[in-house]
């Protein structure tokens, strides 16, 4: 099991009570949490959230992130626009631990809509839980990089 010491977290209107859930179980575990909202429920746009997660883990702020939207793939979507996150929705535990595993993700995207809460807290411990393995996986995350940083001209 590794250290976290800092994880940040977002939802949609469709994430809301996975959000808080997941807020509460992360304090429980003595994880500090940056809670980037919402706290009610009201309709938003999910990007502008993914981005404040996404931007919180680039800028060194967080380690890693947990947003939560209706199914996990807008968030995922959104998230995954910004150079140097690796934002991936999972539904289920095998790739909630090969995200990190293998692919190094620094956020993982649920749904609320999808999955119930008490797997979403489950997928949330095994992500957080989970090592980067390196060695081959180190160079296709390379690769990635490469790709998000590739320059047209």
């Amino acid at each position: 099991m590794i250290s976290i010491l800092k994880v940040a977290v977002g939802c949609d209107h469709g994430g809301l009570e996975h959000k808080d859930a997941i807020v509460k179980h992360l304090r429980e575990r003595n994880i500090e949490v940056l809670d980037f909202g919402i706290y009610e429920a009201v309709s938003v746009d999910y990007p502008k959230i993914a981005v404040k997660v996404a931007n919180s883990i680039v800028a060194g702020e967080a380690e890693l992130g947990i947003l939560v939207c209706g199914t996990g793939i807008g968030m995922s979507l959104a998230a995954n626009k910004i150079n140097g996150i690796r934002a991936a929705a999972c539904s289920e535990h095998f790739s909630a631990k090969y995200t990190r595993l293998h692919n190094n993700s620094n956020i993982l995207c649920l749904g609320g809509r999808v999955i119930g809460v008490g797997t979403a807290i489950e997928l949330v411990d095994l992500f957080l839980d989970t090592e980067f393995e390196g060695g081959r996986h180190q160079r296709r995350v390379d690769m990635i990089t490469e790709l998000e940083n590739k320059k047209e001209g």
